[in-house]
Order: C-alpha cells, then structure tokens, then sequence
C-alpha cells in the first residue's frame, strides 16, 4: 500500500514541499482528510506493513514515517498503539461476524453452516493476511496482553457458533450424543482453522490457509 500524501499534522515535510515549488508560483493547498478518513489510513497502514513476511514488530516511529506525519500526530487519533490494533480487531470481528450472520440466516443444513464458516474464515484470513498475523497473535507478542486476550475471544465466539451449527447436524443425523458431538467436532474444526492461519503466518504467506480445503471439510465434517 502507497504512502498518503501529508496534511498539516507533517509540518516539516509541508515546509519542505513548499520550497520545492517553483519560484512565482503559489504552493498548491494540501488536501485535508474528512473526520475520521486519517485514523482509516492509519490502520490501512498498519496492516499493510504487517503484510510483510518476516516483518518486526511494528513501532510508531516506522509508522509514522510511512505515513509522513509525525508520531504525535498519531496520537491526535488513538490514544496509543493499543488502541490502534483495537481498531485492527474491530474491524476483523465486524467483518468476520457479519458474513457468519449472513451464512446462518442463509443456510438450514448444520453441516453446511459449518464448512461455510470454516471456509469463510480462512478465505478472509488469505485476502488479509497483515490481520491473519493479529489474530494469530503473532503481532501482538509485545502488545497489551488484552489485545491477544480479545484474539483469543474471537476463537471462542468462533468456536461457539460451530457449535450451535454442528447441534443442529448431530440432531439431523440421529445421534445419540448430539451434545457431546457437537461440542467435540466444533473444538477440532476452530483447532484446525487456528493450524491454517498459524502456518499461513509463519511461512511468509506462501503456505495458503485454504490448500485442499475441500478434501480436509470432506475427512472433518461429514
């Protein structure tokens, strides 16, 4: 991801710019982002600097100087770096859940919830693999411990959802344990889906989360 142009908050490059312009010639007006568009960028940028495979930990400094602003000006727009994963995470579990709710209310069959959330997740996970390495905790190592706590809620909701899916397919198939069933298949299936990003993740991206995906759905949920 390119590098936005900088606003008023990167005073010594807009001074810069200015004496670049040629002489009679009145500097052209910096573009000032809408409310709200800034912090958009931010975490834009964020994740996309943690779409580089092998990349260190993320600091404010390396990310304010992709941006081209001063690291005081990202804290007109979060408190700390904290709160800017907070604002990586929303956004993972606003999509993610969404797109659950949308398969649930679509689908009647359990077993096909489940293999649509599954593939859901991992499908999301490849298109945004900056954020598979947030939900994988790989980039909150150093963080606040509450950002890989609530990580770590997410596969709980994740795994709760499965759950209530593969109820309704144990039911289905006559069961005599449909419970204990359910609850012992969902544990597997959000196992396996953490497995995929974690190798996703740790290969540099080059290991695709979804690789043979629909032979390993036909083995797992039958």
């Amino acid at each position: 991801m390119s590098a936005v142009s900088p606003d008023d908050e990167g005073a010594d490059a807009a001074n810069a710019a200015s004496r670049e312009q040629p002489s009679g010639t009145d500097p052209v007006p910096r573009k000032r982002p809408k409310p709200g568009e800034r912090r958009v960028q931010i975490l834009q940028v964020l994740a996309s600097m943690l779409e580089q495979p092998g990349a260190e930990r993320v600091t404010t400094a390396a990310l304010a100087a992709r941006l081209q602003v001063s690291e005081a000006a990202l804290y007109r727009h979060f408190a700390s770096k904290a709160q800017m994963f907070e604002g990586l995470i929303e956004f993972i579990e606003t999509s993610v859940f969404s797109l659950i709710n949308q398969i649930t209310e679509r689908e009647i069959s359990g077993g096909e919830q489940s293999r649509q959330i599954l593939t859901m997740l991992l499908q999301f996970c490849e298109r945004n693999p900056g954020m598979t390495r947030v939900m994988v905790g790989d980039a909150l190592v150093f963080e606040n411990e509450r950002l890989l706590a609530r990580m770590n809620q997410f596969f709980d909701r994740i795994e709760s959802q499965l759950r209530q899916s593969l109820r309704l397919a144990t039911d289905a198939s006559g069961s005599a344990t449909p419970t204990v069933d359910a609850n012992a298949l969902a544990s597997v299936l959000t196992g396996f889906a953490v497995g995929r990003l974690q190798r996703y993740a740790r290969s540099g991206f080059r290991r695709s989360p979804t690789e043979h995906l629909d032979a390993a759905m036909r083995l797992l949920i039958v």
